[in-house]
């Protein structure tokens, strides 16, 4: 493709901030940086320079920073950010106190509320005293069983404020999923509602809670929110006492915020967990509030009152990623329920009613709009919005296509990727860069990303290996909560490169200095020796009318003596249609004509059901042990576990 899908106007690009960054370093450090190539490359090259300059820019407050900012930075893991500096998160992201909106809430049943800056801090300022007179000090855990709410925000922040850590996972969980990842880090306070919405059902939480919260013995009181009902029966789970009545003793007063180092942990999230027990992820209150003031105002260009939006529960790193932007002065933007309830179109009804600028989904929620045929741009205004954003699975060429066709033409498509491990990105968008079709459009900055082949040599643009970063960045983990000795922690992503994070993603850098993902490396099949992503076989299949979506795995072949393996696709189709042999033909010569002979799936099989995590990911993984007898761990972290039945022993895989 010659031509951008989309490129900056000129107005654009000079009241962009990271225009106004580019003043500020050239001014700080004397850098020729011209434009966003140059940029980076000194992000990468000075990167002592370019995080104080992110600090400065963006105006952290904090009691010191302190002279060094880093320390055995040729160490990964071992380097160590502004080890000197003391600061608090919620002190970041409570820096207003006026009465322009902090907060914007709506669920699919209509509900909707709204806080000011100053209400949210008063909120803030009564749970944290509460909390404190609980017992809570810096380090205990603080968690959540909580919807997508303001309470949940507040009560993140309150936690925040006293050096606690905060943990969250969404009510759709099941007691043993809960049990996997709460019962790991012994918290001390657990926030629940009573209950959520979802696709015009109602679900209750309490039972589920008054079960798991007798198997977590160092809970201390369990806080009821009410969401279904005003006034919830806290009675009817251990500890249990009514939000109200919790911090009714306290009135709104100057909240002392605990400044602590700069590693001091923040946030402990999870770890999919499809292949055991999850793994507890610690991350540090500096590195995650820098990392994300970098993301939101130079790579999102968040601009005070802007209104950012993310469709995300509770358990995804997303919804960390969104309450950050408090520290950009924007106004959150929360959404509890289905997106597609009750028309596919709902969350555009809230970008118009509410003029949301900044809107965050995932790739496949952005496919099932094109399924479902969708067209916002003929149905809704759209006016305010001027970026979209794109993550959870790579976003296929198709898909920018049709952003650009059916929702919006002048809007900055930005997808985005990274993960929990890191609780941010390393590629991401850019306000001064055109979108090209298919493309991610940058590396982000002072994130030192290539690609690696398997003996981790770097390749050359074009050439498709493992994505690794090769330098430290500040929003590394901490560690794994339970490992003492780091061992596991660097198991998992040092392991592969010694000294280079090995992030578990497929891909390709472009001419345009962009990012093409492939998929996860782990569930990249291999059939002759030849490596495919299985991004570029979903990319071919579900632009079929007739496939909803689709799930691809290498199986071991012969199984007695596997000395190979073959490609297999698993479809699930239109309501009403039966795989047949036209259907199984037309979907290998869409793959044949559109890639190699490779890609061409050896069997092609109809399930009515593709199993996905919590957070909407399919699990190749999962799948792949099923077909081979092989157990799977750990069932809770699926969203719909019966749909794994449809793979096991299937004829079709057996000759």
């Amino acid at each position: 493709m010659e031509q951008p899908l989309w490129t900056p106007s000129p107005q654009r690009t000079a009241e962009a901030n990271l225009t106004a960054f580019l003043r500020h370093v050239r001014d700080q450090w004397d850098v020729k940086a011209r434009d966003y190539s140059s940029l980076y490359r000194w992000s990468i090259e000075k990167p002592e320079q370019f995080w104080v300059s992110v600090w400065d820019f963006c105006g952290v407050i904090a009691e010191t920073r302190g002279e060094r900012v880093l320390v055995e930075g040729d160490k990964m893991p071992g380097a160590r950010f502004f080890p000197e500096a003391r600061l608090n998160f919620a002190e970041n992201c409570l820096r207003r106190r006026d009465e322009t909106p902090a907060i914007v809430f709506w669920s699919e049943e209509r509900l909707t509320r709204q806080l000011t800056h100053s209400a949210l801090y008063a909120q803030v300022s009564r749970l944290a005293q509460a909390l404190c007179a609980a017992g809570v000090k810096p380090g205990d855990r603080v968690v959540g069983f909580m919807p997508n709410l303001p309470e949940t925000v507040i009560a993140m922040l309150a936690a925040a404020s006293l050096g606690a850590v905060w943990s969250s996972c969404s009510p759709d969980f099941g007691v043993q999923g809960v049990l996997d990842r709460f019962g790991q880090i012994e918290p001390k306070v657990l926030f629940t509602a009573d209950g959520y919405f979802y696709g015009g059902r109602t679900y209750d939480s309490l039972a589920r809670v008054a079960e798991f919260v007798q198997r977590l013995p160092t809970v201390e009181r369990v806080v009821v929110v009410p969401y279904l009902s005003e006034c919830p029966d806290a009675g009817r789970v251990p500890k249990g006492i009514h939000l109200a009545e919790f911090i009714a003793p306290y009135s709104p007063q100057d909240i002392r915020f605990a400044r602590l180092p700069f590693n001091h942990p923040l946030y402990i999230l999870y770890s999919s967990g499809t292949t055991g027990v999850p793994k507890c992820i610690v991350h540090g209150a500096g590195g995650t509030l820098l990392q994300h003031l970098k993301e939101h105002r130079l790579h999102t260009d968040l601009q005070p009152g802007d209104r950012l939006f993310y469709f995300t529960t509770c358990g995804w790193m997303m919804w960390n990623w969104l309450a950050s932007a408090l520290a950009s002065e924007a106004t959150l933007m929360l959404y509890d329920g289905s997106p597609f309830h009750p028309a596919p179109t709902h969350l555009f009804d809230y970008i118009d009613a509410e003029g949301i600028t900044v809107f965050g989904t995932s790739a496949k929620y952005i496919d099932s709009l094109k399924k479902a045929a969708a067209a916002p741009i003929e149905t809704h205004r759209l006016a305010t919005l001027k970026a979209i954003l794109s993550t959870g699975s790579p976003l296929v060429p198709e898909a920018f296509d049709y952003v650009y066709e059916k929702v919006k033409r002048d809007v900055l498509l930005a997808s985005i990727s990274g993960g929990t491990d890191i609780i941010s990105c390393f590629v991401l968008g850019c306000p001064l860069l055109p979108v090209w079709r298919g493309e991610i459009q940058c590396r982000g900055l002072g994130m030192k990303v290539e690609v690696f082949d398997d003996v981790g040599r770097p390749l050359a643009r074009g050439e498709k290996g493992e994505l690794v970063c090769t330098a430290p960045f500040p929003s590394m983990p901490l560690g794994f909560w339970n490992d003492p000795d780091g061992a596991k922690y660097r198991a998992t992503y040092f392991e592969r490169f010694p000294g280079v994070w090995h992030h578990g993603d497929y891909a390709a850098l472009t001419e345009h200095d962009g990012i093409v993902i492939f998929g996860r490396s782990d569930a990249v099949l291999n059939p002759g020796g030849v490596r495919i992503g299985t991004a570029e076989i979903y990319r071919q299949v579900e632009q079929l009318p007739e496939v909803v979506e689709s799930l691809v795995i290498g199986q071991d072949w012969p199984p007695d003596h596997p000395t190979d393996v073959r490609v297999v696709l698993f479809v699930r189709l239109r309501e009403g249609l039966t795989l047949d042999e036209a259907l199984i033909d037309k979907i290998k010569r869409q793959i044949r004509q559109n890639t190699t002979p490779r890609h061409v799936p050896a069997r092609i099989v109809q399930v009515t059901d593709i199993p996905r995590t919590k957070s909407g990911k399919i699990v190749e993984l999962a799948v792949r042990n099923v077909v081979h007898g092989r157990e799977v761990k750990n069932l809770e972290a699926l969203a719909n576990p019966e749909a794994l039945e449809q793979f096991r022993n299937r004829p079709e895989l057996q000759a």
